[in-house]
């Protein structure tokens, strides 16, 4: 073998040689990254040839044709929130900020339509929210927007749903988180409460007084009740021994002298009750025996005396139960005329306040009509 054939061998060798190093430099180099590409869980890419649309990487390993093919950004199909912040006005012209949580994520079976029919997904998921929140809170007033939370989110959430499935946008949830009107309402709201309070706690204490009033008045008549039948059944144990002792002394033959018998008896019975209570230590009596008959006299003459001083005795406890018991009922009378002024006073701060609340919300009415204008929901055109 010449020389100039091994010249030639060794020259294809080595040509042969530069060619693997070249490609062993691409395929463990740029080559490498151009071929080869790896998608994380929850996530998908797309894949463009020239451009077009070529095909949906799913996660894990993955390949592409080098210098023809190109990949997008990962689209990410975990639960996605969109915070959105609404100024708006209700029925009876209350402006109010109502923030609304949208949660949504990308259907897995759409990701081309939600990666190519919509430019910026969240700008027309706001839009949406936007006209849905005030469209329901025109027709509410500000008392029923806050019964009605639920139900705006409800509304928000079907329409949501129905506009962005075509996009492969799915809403998982939608909430209003509050519903927050201007401090100046707010106050006057509280005013309104705090006046009802005071003119419901008015009438119960009036209402408690007055059972209570009732209740001694009540307690006071049975005690007045019982004493009555406690001095009658006294009285009556009391005639009922005399008489028993007038029967036994007429059976015992002195029946002309019981009566002055009966008599003498009680005037002893009463000197010696004198004599052992008495404050007075100097008891006059009379010393001839002749002054008996005079003292039978003078006993009766007590006795009847002091009958008749019972009988007034007993109309004056009459009137003077009738005369309570007219007290009584003008006090009754005083206390429902003071709760009457208090309930009516506090439903005159009730009107006041709540025609300060209509005040400051016409007011703010006014304001927002005069120097605020709200922006009509952009209309988006998908991208093919």
């Amino acid at each position: 073998m010449d020389f100039g054939a091994l010249v030639g061998i060794f020259v294809v060798i080595g040509v042969i040689l530069l060619g693997l190093i070249i490609v062993a430099a691409l395929l463990f180099g740029g080559l490498r990254s151009s071929i080869f590409f790896t998608v994380h869980t929850q996530e998908n890419v797309i894949v463009e040839r020239f451009g077009k649309f070529k095909k949906v990487a799913k996660p894990g390993l993955n390949t592409k044709a080098p210098f023809m093919e190109t990949t997008t950004k990962p689209i990410s199909l975990r639960v996605q929130q969109l915070e959105v912040n609404i100024e708006t006005k209700t029925k009876d012209n209350v402006f109010v900020m109502v923030p609304v949580a949208v949660q949504y994520l990308v259907s897995e079976d759409k990701v081309v339509d939600a990666y190519y029919r919509l430019a910026n997904p969240e700008e027309q998921i706001r839009s949406y929210v936007f006209d849905t929140v005030r469209s329901a809170l025109s027709t509410l007033t500000l008392d029923s927007a806050f019964e009605s939370k639920d139900d705006i989110a409800t509304s928000v959430e079907h329409r949501l749903s129905a506009q962005m499935a075509g996009y492969g946008f799915r809403i998982v949830n939608t909430l209003v988180t509050d519903i927050s009107p201007d401090q100046r309402v707010r106050d006057s709201m509280n005013s309104i409460n705090a006046a009802q309070r005071d003119r419901v706690a008015a009438q119960a204490l009036a209402e408690a007084d007055k059972i209570k009033r009732v209740t001694q008045a009540e307690a006071e008549a049975e005690s007045k009740r019982l004493q009555g039948e406690g001095v009658a059944a006294q009285r009556k144990a009391i005639a009922t021994g005399i008489a028993e002792q007038y029967e036994m002394l007429r059976r015992a033959g002195i029946e002309s002298t019981a009566e002055q018998l009966l008599l003498m008896t009680q005037y002893f019975d009463t000197m010696q009750d004198v004599a052992r209570n008495g404050r007075s230590n100097v008891l006059m009596l009379p010393s001839n025996p002749g002054a008996l008959g005079d003292l039978t006299t003078e006993i009766r003459n007590a006795l009847l005396t002091s009958h008749e001083s019972e009988r007034a005795i007993a109309d004056g406890e009459h009137d003077s139960r009738r005369q309570r018991a007219d007290a009584e009922r003008r006090q009754r009378e005083r206390a429902e005329s003071e709760r009457r002024a208090r309930q009516r006073s506090a439903e005159e701060q009730a009107r006041r306040a709540a025609e300060q609340a209509r005040n400051a919300a016409q007011q703010l009415g006014q304001q927002g009509q005069q120097g605020q204008n709200f922006p009509e929901p952009p209309n988006f055109t998908p991208n093919m």
